[in-house]
């Protein structure tokens, strides 16, 4: 069985890695990485509620002008606020002749069609109907009741984060060929990290993690699932309730490494959260949530991922670095991206191989 290895944060934000292993010398963790770990995993999260509310971005990218627009599940949505600041959402095609109100401006708060002028101010209008809309200070939310057709929730289920103006948030957007359950699965492999973003992670160990049963319940991993016997506090409660948990070492340059220990779990169905427990920026958090598009010209689904960074920090220096937030943001929204670059092929490869019965898994 592994031992605990606690992560203990210095005086310096950054590590000198000692005796670096090189990517193919790391331990293999195919092993450990065990599909039914995985899908019982994903089976559980799909099983949470979610309300029928889905992410469809960030709260900065809602403009004063014009509404934010995305299609969700093949509608058409768009948002924005209305003369009092509030959050307003509704189908993105005008009642009356079928004009996209994606093109349309927002004047004092009333979104007026720009085919034939008709303001609409939030509220139902000439066979418009506002559709739930919740704003959650760094994301914002729709709920479409006839799309995920559960028992709906009055407010989205928002993960434990730090407050967004103690911390510096950035939001990552990309869309892949997949469904929102094989960026989930994707998100419920943690051992794939150090092999597959070698750029990015090393010295990745998975020290707890539910374990796969034949009734598909959870216990504590064994060696095979990370040493959760030997954890205390919160990280031993979150493998019990299908939690991961990782040591790992993100890459800055050369040997410089911030060690963390991270915690991922899955509160809903679409949403994997990775939560730093200790070591660096602890109470941190990277939301990764998937929202189903609709079908491209090929029939395929495609998902975007929304990805929102929450980091946060009690060093004295960390309010000099949310003072640079406007110019940390495209830095962090790069990482994610690169990040993405492989992930979302990992997500897609899986949708490929599952929607034609190759999947092994």
């Amino acid at each position: 069985m592994n031992a605990r290895r606690p992560v203990r944060r210095g005086r310096l934000p950054l590590s000198l890695r000692r005796d670096p292993v090189a990517w193919e010398r790391q331990r293999p963790t195919w092993r450990e990485a065990r599909p039914a770990v995985i899908a019982q995993a994903l089976k559980r999260a799909q099983a949470r509620p979610s309300g029928n509310w889905f992410v469809v971005g960030a709260t900065r990218d809602v403009p004063a002008d014009r509404p934010l627009a995305r299609t969700v599940a093949g509608r058409e949505i768009v948002v924005w606020r209305d003369a009092a600041g509030r959050l307003v959402a509704g189908p993105g095609v005008c009642p009356h002749l079928g004009a996209p109100l994606r093109d349309s401006p927002v004047r004092c708060g009333t979104l007026v069609c720009h085919w034939h002028g008709l303001a609409l101010r939030g509220g139902p209008f000439a066979g418009w109907e506002p559709l739930p809309a919740h704003d959650d200070g760094v994301l914002v939310w729709v709920r479409l009741d006839d799309v995920g057709g559960e028992p709906p929730l009055d407010a989205p289920v928002v993960p434990a984060r730090p407050a967004p103006d103690r911390a510096v948030t950035a939001v990552y957007v990309g869309v892949g060929a997949c469904e929102p359950e094989d960026v989930v699965a994707n998100r419920l492999d943690p051992w794939h990290g150090a092999w597959f973003h070698p750029y990015s992670f090393v010295d990745l160990t998975v020290v707890g993690a539910p374990a796969a049963t034949a009734a598909g319940h959870t216990r504590e991993g064994t060696e095979a699932d990370g040493a959760a016997d030997g954890e205390t506090g919160g990280d031993a409660a979150a493998a019990r309730e299908d939690g991961f948990v990782v040591d790992v070492s993100f890459r800055l340059a050369g040997r410089l490494v911030v060690p963390v220990r991270a915690v991922f779990t899955a509160p809903e169905p679409r949403t994997v959260v990775m939560h730093i427990t200790e070591g660096e920026g602890r109470t941190s958090v990277v939301e990764t949530h998937a929202t189903p598009l609709g079908a491209d010209e090929r029939g395929r689904p495609r998902t975007a991922v929304v990805e929102a960074v929450v980091a946060a920090s009690d060093r004295r220096g960390f309010a000099v670095a949310r003072r640079m937030s406007p110019l940390l943001r495209p830095l962090v929204r790069a990482a994610a991206g690169r990040l993405w670059r492989d992930d979302l092929a990992y997500a897609e490869r899986r949708w490929q191989l599952r929607s034609t019965g190759r999947f092994p898994g």
